[in-house]
């Protein structure tokens, strides 16, 4: 069972969202972040980035990820998930080029998963 601030997995952090109804996951696409859930295509001004976690993998420091929480411009909640370092999901420039241009307004994890 989960401990209410036990957020330093990515399998937590996946449970936390779910339970929340925030796990909408944003798909990189050459017309930018496709929401899965409504299908909605969202350019980075329409994104806003509320929280990032980074994760290690147990055995090999250099199987990692981050998650980005994304609000989007009509309050939909969800995530989009990236490998980073040599193991990165994306063989281009494409996704760490989109991520850089949504700005970062950080909210309190507190007030997030209340």
């Amino acid at each position: 069972m989960l401990q209410p601030n036990d957020m330093s997995s990515l399998v937590s952090v996946m449970e936390k969202l779910r339970m929340k109804k925030y796990d909408n996951e944003f798909m990189m696409t050459a017309d930018g972040f496709k929401c899965l859930a409504n299908n909605e295509i969202y350019k980075p001004e329409d994104l806003i980035i509320i929280r990032t976690y980074r994760f290690e993998g147990d055995n090999d420091p250099s199987d990692s990820s981050i998650l980005y929480l994304i609000k989007t411009s009509n309050e939909l909640i969800g995530y989009t998930l990236d490998s980073y370092g040599p193991q990165s999901n994306y063989e281009d420039s494409s996704f760490d080029d989109f991520i850089k241009k949504v700005p970062m307004k950080d909210h309190d994890e507190q007030q997030l998963f209340k």
